[in-house]
């Protein structure tokens, strides 16, 4: 058990909150059934389904009940007082429920990267940092490409050094990467390699979307002899970290480590990248790799 630690991650059915993931179906659906999961940076880890492939979070300091993401029932389940709503950017499927919660949380802050981003109170910027409760500091990572605007948070608990998480919504995925709607591949290489790529290994990855098995299929496509990636592939098809209700596999979170294992996207400097995708510059690298992707 790990009741002792101090923070707790619960990845929500459908809406924002802490980190903003797909919002609108809470409004729209009932929540599905519950998988708890132990985990070592997380004190308890709810994985529910939110529309058909996204995940919403809620952390909660332990120490103090205040928890800034999650849909007033959980939150009034748990027992915890909702402060904040952290979005990640400004796409509807991760900021369309932000006016309806603002409705029934007046004068609660709404943080995000992006002026398009509804509601928004806290207009946020690279490398800023606040609390949430008395232990979980938040710093804020810009991550732009697949939108301007893009906002990776990180989270560490002050009490335990061990607990480290980042949130990285549509930029990082498990295997993968955003696409690049708004930005270009300097802006990517720049947002996984140089930005998200400095955050300790054992960093917990929770992103906004389960497309782990088609993102790791493209790796292998590109990567075929890593083993890091066939064990990865390996661990998911033996069913990751459980299933939940419409969702077979639930394979998040991963680490900042794991990804530089499997990841194409976090491996541009490698030979074997470099030779399938015919490219040197690490940048024309993670460009040839979306547009493969995008026609996988």
């Amino acid at each position: 058990s790990l009741a002792n630690f101090d923070m707790k991650i619960i990845p929500i059915a459908g809406t924002l909150l802490i980190y903003n993931l797909k919002i609108t179906a809470w409004f729209q659906r009932a929540v599905a059934s519950v998988l708890k999961i132990e985990l070592i940076l997380i004190n308890l880890l709810h994985m529910r389904k939110v529309l058909e492939d996204n995940y919403s979070y809620l952390v909660v300091d332990d120490a103090t009940k205040e928890e800034p993401t999650k849909v007033l029932e959980i939150s009034n389940a748990e027992g915890v007082t909702i402060k904040h709503l952290l979005t990640t950017h400004h796409h509807p499927d991760h900021s369309g429920g932000n006016t309806e919660f603002v409705k029934q949380k007046p004068g609660i802050k709404v943080y995000g990267g992006d002026d398009r981003i509804p509601e928004i109170t806290e207009k946020l910027t690279h490398e800023q940092e606040f609390k949430i409760g008395n232990n979980i500091n938040v710093r804020t990572l810009h991550t732009p490409c697949h939108t301007t605007g893009s906002i990776s948070y990180y989270l560490t608990d002050i009490s335990d050094d061990n607990q480290k998480a980042v949130f990285t919504g549509d930029t990082l995925f498990i295997g993968g990467c955003g696409r690049f709607f708004e930005g270009t591949g300097q802006d990517m290489h720049t947002s996984l390699n140089q930005i998200l790529g400095s955050l300790p290994p054992e960093t917990k990855v929770y992103c906004g979307h389960e497309y782990t098995e088609s993102n790791l299929q493209f790796a292998l496509s590109v990567d075929p002899n890593n083993q890091a990636l066939k064990n990865k592939i390996s661990w998911v098809e033996s069913g990751g970290f459980g299933s939940i209700k419409d969702r077979p596999v639930v394979t998040v979170p991963s680490t900042i480590g794991g990804e530089k294992d499997f990841n194409p996207f976090m491996r541009v400097d490698s030979d074997a990248i470099k030779k399938a995708v015919q490219e040197e510059d690490p940048v024309e690298t993670i460009s040839k790799l979306r547009e493969l992707k995008n026609n996988f």
